[in-house]
C-alpha cells in the first residue's frame, strides 16, 4: 500500500482543470501538463420551463 502511495507521488503530475482558466495558466506557467475543459454550471430555470424541455429532449 505504501509502495503505491509513494509511487503516485513521484509520477509525472497530469491535471485536467474545470472552470477557472487562472488554475490551467497557473499550471502551465510552472510546466504541469495540463488540460483546460470550459464548463459553467447549468443557468437555473423556471421549473415548468424545466419540464417542457426535458419532455422534448
Amino acid at each position: 500500500m505504501v509502495e503505491k502511495i509513494l509511487k503516485l507521488f513521484k509520477s509525472e503530475l497530469k491535471v485536467v482543470n474545470i472552470g477557472l482558466e487562472f488554475f490551467y495558466k497557473s499550471l502551465k506557467d510552472q510546466n504541469v501538463k495540463a488540460v483546460h475543459v470550459v464548463w459553467q454550471p447549468p443557468p437555473k430555470i423556471e421549473k415548468d420551463l424545466q419540464d417542457i424541455l426535458g419532455k422534448i429532449l
